[in-house]
């Protein structure tokens, strides 16, 4: 009996260094890998991953490319012309002084990241961070645009606005919070104590107020003990029943990387983990930092796992998880840097960033 053809593409994946090797390719033409996640060591330079992302669109034009290029410390490009980018708590100090400054910054902010990356032809960067800084997260810190919700919440709608304008797509992050709880997901298993209440009232809330603008949402690989056992991410009860019925969120949900402390704690491996993440209710699973090792062999049993899931019954997918992804590509080809950058809007948000 052939096994069940796949009719999303869930997996969102690493590869190894600048260009894609062979395997890499034959990897990304696999059902179920929906896009690409790049990092650090993919730079070289800005000719260079314009190229190795348009290797990746040359094997299929519909995979995903994404990055974390928050601002700040977190942030994977950002040299030969790209603009190092402010931590967003640095909109947040300038709020205090000056509200509306700071809105026209934090546009502008989006509008130059969007502008760069989609230069280069990302679509889409895992950013806004809307974890609000309570003083007690090291991971979240500066990270955070502000203790209040209410300001965090403009300051964001801000930078996605001009992140969109410039045609690159967002996903906010970390859903319901990440900023209470003290332990880093990366290394540990975080928890956070509080009621549903205390949550969604403060750290929630701009998933609520923004619900309407927002394209995507990563989860938290934090546990809330008295709302359910699991992560955020494995949580149906956080992702289904809170964040898709009661705050109204329509758009793609992002899990966190599959390969963090956080998740493993609560997954026996990389299969289980994707396979918790889905059937929890998110669209898309990151599994990072896997090409590198054996030339991601890991990868490739994740793919095998989640075919033989789907044909065992074990993994049913939403058909309209596709349809969220696709809506995250960008809808025109990048603009050659050049032009962009001589553009009077890329040069006039770029006068109003480096004000600050």
């Amino acid at each position: 009996m052939p096994p069940v053809p796949l009719a999303v593409h869930p997996l969102i994946i690493d590869v190894a260094g600048t260009k894609l090797g062979s395997h890499e390719r034959r990897r990304l033409k696999r059902p179920g890998v929906g896009g690409v996640i790049l990092f650090s060591r993919n730079w070289a330079s800005r000719e260079q991953l314009a190229g190795l992302i348009a290797s990746i669109k040359s094997v299929r034009p519909d995979l995903l490319v994404a990055v974390d290029q928050e601002g700040g410390r977190v942030q994977r490009f950002r040299e030969d012309g790209f603009t190092v980018l402010p931590p967003m708590a640095e909109l947040g100090r300038l709020w205090m002084r000056d509200a509306m400054r700071a809105v026209r910054a934090a546009t502008a902010c989006g509008y130059v990241m969007g502008a760069e990356l989609r230069a280069c032809g990302v679509d889409l960067s895992f950013a806004p961070v809307l974890d609000l800084d309570w003083g007690r997260s090291g991971v979240v810190g500066n990270r955070a645009f502000h203790a209040d919700a209410r300001v965090v919440s403009v300051l964001a709608q801000s930078l996605i606005s001009g992140m969109r304008r410039a045609g690159l797509a967002h996903c906010a992050k970390h859903f319901p919070g990440h900023g209470w709880a003290n332990a880093d997901s990366h290394v540990d298993a975080p928890r956070d104590t509080r009621g549903l209440r205390t949550i969604l009232e403060h750290d929630a809330a701009p998933y609520d107020w923004l619900r309407h603008s927002l394209l995507a949402v990563m989860p938290a690989h934090v546990v809330y003990p008295k709302v359910d056992t699991l992560p955020a991410g494995f949580s149906r009860r956080w992702l289904q029943e809170i964040l898709r019925d009661r705050l109204g969120f329509t758009g793609a949900i992002f899990s966190d990387d599959l390969n963090m402390q956080g998740a493993r704690a609560a997954a026996p491996g990389d299969t289980a983990a994707v396979l918790m993440a889905l059937n929890a209710g998110c669209d898309l699973a990151l599994l990072c930092n896997r090409s590198p090792l054996e030339q991601g062999r890991s990868l490739d049993v994740v793919l095998q796992g989640l075919e033989e899931a789907l044909e065992s019954g074990h993994w049913q997918p939403d058909p309209s998880s596709e349809h969220r992804r696709l809506a995250l590509l960008a809808s025109y080809p990048p603009v050659p840097w050049d032009a962009w950058m001589r553009s009077a809007e890329y040069v006039s948000a770029l006068q109003d960033l480096t004000r600050i």
